[in-house]
């Protein structure tokens, strides 16, 4: 009788590490699950892209400013001893100081390449990645 007791104890000390473990996944996974719009709705993050919905409601002034905030990884050069170029509309503009003079309220979409895609894309001279911007005049 004694033995069954101390076993069904341990069986019962080894389940409850193992059911913390589940409800602090299942804790984290949900406050991990995404934003949400004002109107509830939740705001879909893609890591390479900078929708309007993620700056709307946030003060930055420069479009630096939003990438700084919402994606610094972008901001760390990678690869080559290149700078990270900005292209507007498609255009080629310079490097990263570009950004500081733009203002959000102007921006459509703002998108990154990394070295890879970039130098595929553009070239020479793109091994640090690209910042694409879409203005809301050029769209």
């Amino acid at each position: 009788m004694r033995q069954s007791k101390t076993g069904a104890i341990s069986s019962a000390m080894t389940r409850l590490p193992v059911a913390l473990a589940w409800v602090a996944i299942l804790v984290a996974g949900s406050a991990c699950a995404g934003r949400a719009q004002a109107d509830g709705a939740p705001v879909a993050v893609n890591r390479d892209v900078i929708l309007p919905e993620e700056y709307a409601n946030r003060n930055f002034y420069s479009a630096y400013d939003a990438v700084a905030a919402l994606r610094p990884g972008w901001l760390n050069r990678r690869g080559g001893a290149d700078q990270i170029q900005v292209y507007v509309d498609e255009n080629h503009i310079g490097g990263l100081e570009q950004l500081r003079g733009m203002r959000i309220a102007s921006v459509q979409l703002l998108r990154h390449m990394d070295g890879i895609q970039a130098g595929a894309r553009y070239g020479l001279g793109h091994d640090s990645g690209v910042i694409l911007v879409t203005t809301i005049a050029g769209r």
